[in-house]
C-alpha cells in the first residue's frame, strides 16, 4: 500500500494479522450456526450456504477480511493488488461502515441474540466495522480518491438490492425486512432502498473528504 516506514508497516501487519483472524472466526462462526441449524431442522446445508451470502453483512465482511488478509501477505503492499488499492479498500469502509449504523439504527431492536449467535452479531456489526474502519485511517494511503469514486463503490449495494428482489420474488426469502416485497410493497421498499443509498453516499462522500484532509493536500479536480 504505497511507501511506508518500517516501524508502521510492521504496525499494519499485525493489526491486519489480528483484524483479518477476527473477521474470518467471526463468518466461520455464522456459517456454523446457520448450517448447524439447517442440518437440525433437516433442510439443505447447500440453501443454508446461499442464505448466509446472501446478506449484504456477511458480503462486506467478507470483503473486509480479504482487505485486511492481503496486507498481512508478504510483498503484497508494494505490488498494489486489487485489494490494497486505496480505492478499492474505500470502498470497502464505506460498506462495512454502513452494516454497522444500519444494524443499529434500523434491525438490533428487531432481536436478542443469545450465546455464540450473540458474539458472532457483536463481532460482525460492531467490531468489526470499527476495526476496519481504524485500520482504513492508520494505514491506507491518503489523498488518492476523487469524488466520483463514490458513483463506483455505489454499485455493488445497488446491484445487491436488486440480486436481493430478484431473489425475494423468486423464493419470497427476503434478506431484510426493510426491503421484502412481499410484505411492503415495491412502492415501499423504493422508498426504504432510496434513503439506505442515499445514507451509503453520505458515508462515501464522508470518507472521501477525511482522505483529503488527513492527505493534506490541496482539494483536486475530478
Amino acid at each position: 500500500m504505497g511507501s511506508m516506514k518500517a516501524g508502521q508497516s510492521r504496525l499494519m501487519h499485525w493489526y491486519a494479522l489480528g483484524a483479518s483472524l477476527l473477521a474470518w472466526a467471526a463468518l466461520g462462526m455464522q456459517l456454523y450456526i446457520v448450517l448447524a441449524i439447517r442440518y437440525a431442522s433437516g433442510e439443505s446445508l447447500i440453501g443454508g450456504l446461499f442464505n448466509f451470502l446472501s446478506f449484504f453483512t456477511v458480503l462486506a465482511n467478507i470483503l473486509a477480511a480479504l482487505a485486511l488478509s492481503a496486507s498481512v501477505r508478504p510483498g503484497m503492499a508494494g505490488s498494489n493488488p486489487f485489494f490494497s488499492r486505496p480505492s478499492v479498500v474505500s470502498a470497502i469502509a464505506a460498506y462495512i461502515t454502513l452494516v454497522g449504523l444500519a444494524y443499529s439504527l434500523l434491525l438490533r431492536h428487531l432481536w436478542q441474540p443469545q450465546g455464540w449467535q450473540l458474539v458472532a452479531d457483536r463481532l460482525l456489526h460492531d467490531v468489526m466495522p470499527l476495526l476496519f474502519l481504524l485500520y482504513w485511517w492508520l494505514f491506507v494511503p491518503k489523498a488518492f480518491l476523487r469524488w466520483r469514486d463514490v458513483l463506483g463503490w455505489a454499485l455493488f449495494p445497488a446491484l445487491y438490492l436488486v440480486y436481493a428482489l430478484l431473489r425475494g420474488a423468486a423464493f419470497g426469502l427476503y434478506p431484510y425486512h426493510f426491503i421484502d416485497a412481499g410484505q411492503l410493497g415495491y412502492a415501499q421498499v423504493a422508498l426504504n432502498s432510496t434513503g439506505i443509498l442515499i445514507g451509503f453516499v453520505a458515508i462515501a462522500l464522508l470518507l472521501v473528504v477525511l482522505d483529503r484532509h488527513k492527505g493534506k493536500e490541496p482539494l483536486r479536480e475530478s
